[in-house]
């Protein structure tokens, strides 16, 4: 039964309904089919490049408090820094020194990063004739505007779950529609869009993660991002179990057939619950990793989750680590900025 689902998600996916999915997901028979189908549909498209994305977590700030989250607003065990923009700046230089093409601006949702401050960075690091992605939460829509005429190529915003309750849950004061909105307007802009979900969040079940392949292929996200919930001890789900690495990668796998197009992460959470996580998600669909280039002492103090690996790494150490990762995966590592290369309508 499960090749004749995967037949029909290559072929219809718009045809391929919920239950058919969370059936893929529970059936560990359909996994090697599906991990070797996943691969074979990521080189179709994607080729055997992997792109590099630098990362600088500028703001461990955060007016939110999701209860998954170790920078939480009532978190009052965090050391809060914030960097400067000329901080900012000379680390995207270093970045680009080494030959990384995309800069991701990371942070908490941190209002004291006004609209000017924003787009003066993006325009210095759009001098470097690379890409520049925004990670920083919901913000308006003029600032979403502006920045996007300032040089800004993308706009990360996972989304987590798409089980609203689920949602509602892990997010006071917030709900699934409002986020769907801001990705919508982010898409509106221009911007390629990168949504994302978690694996193993308290209440989920393999029916909330299909929702989670169905609401990415509907968005037709640019950027997916996947990874394993890794329970922090300062949260109020310090007690669950974390996310499993088999159904994480199932995930990733389905997203790629259902995307053959888009960018997906190997995600550091992935290499942070298995030694080799981020190279197995690549045999799996993955094509993007995205190094932490963080400067000291901040690297240390942006603890999502805990346990996260390269945090102690040297820049020249952690960036050719991940270009032997990559090269040890059968992979090669690319030059290009990683625009999404659309080959299909969705």
């Amino acid at each position: 039964m499960f090749e004749g689902v995967l037949k029909k998600i290559l072929n219809h996916p718009e045809k391929v309904d919920l239950e058919e999915i969370a059936f893929l997901l529970s059936d560990s028979r359909v996994d090697e089919k599906l991990f070797a189908l996943a691969d074979e549909v990521r080189q179709k498209y994607m080729g055997k490049d992997v792109y590099l994305r630098g990362i600088i977590e500028f703001s461990n700030y955060c007016r939110n408090d999701c209860l998954y989250c170790g920078i939480r607003a009532s978190n009052r065990n965090v050391k809060r820094y914030r960097m400067k923009a000329d901080e900012i700046i000379h680390r995207a230089r270093v970045i680009y020194q080494m030959g990384v093409k995309t800069i991701v601006l990371q942070s908490g949702e941190d209002l004291f990063y006004d609209e000017e401050s924003i787009a003066y960075v993006i325009k210095e690091i759009k001098k470097m004739k690379v890409a520049v992605t925004l990670s920083i939460g919901e913000r308006t829509y003029e600032e979403y505007r502006y920045w996007k005429e300032s040089g800004a190529d993308r706009y990360l915003m996972r989304h987590e779950t798409a089980d609203e309750q689920i949602y509602e849950k892990m997010h006071p004061g917030d709900s699934l529609q409002n986020r769907i909105e801001h990705l919508r307007k982010l898409k509106q802009l221009g911007y390629e869009i990168g949504a994302g979900s978690m694996v193993g969040l308290p209440g989920q079940n393999d029916y909330s993660l299909a929702k989670d392949v169905l609401f990415v292929y509907e968005l037709d996200a640019d950027m997916v991002g996947i990874g394993p919930f890794i329970p922090h001890p300062n949260t109020p789900l310090s007690n669950f179990k974390g996310g499993d690495l088999q159904k994480t990668l199932k995930l990733i796998a389905l997203t790629r057939l259902f995307l053959p197009d888009s960018n997906i992460p190997a995600t550091t959470a992935l290499g942070t619950i298995h030694p080799s996580g981020r190279q197995l998600a690549l045999k799996c669909g993955a094509n993007v990793i995205m190094p932490n280039f963080t400067p000291s002492p901040y690297r240390t103090q942006y603890v999502l989750y805990p346990g996260k690996i390269c945090i102690f790494e040297k820049d020249t150490a952690c960036g050719e680590c991940t270009k032997q990762l990559i090269k040890s995966a059968g992979y090669f590592v690319s030059n290009s900025l990683g625009y999404r290369k659309k080959i299909a309508t969705k």
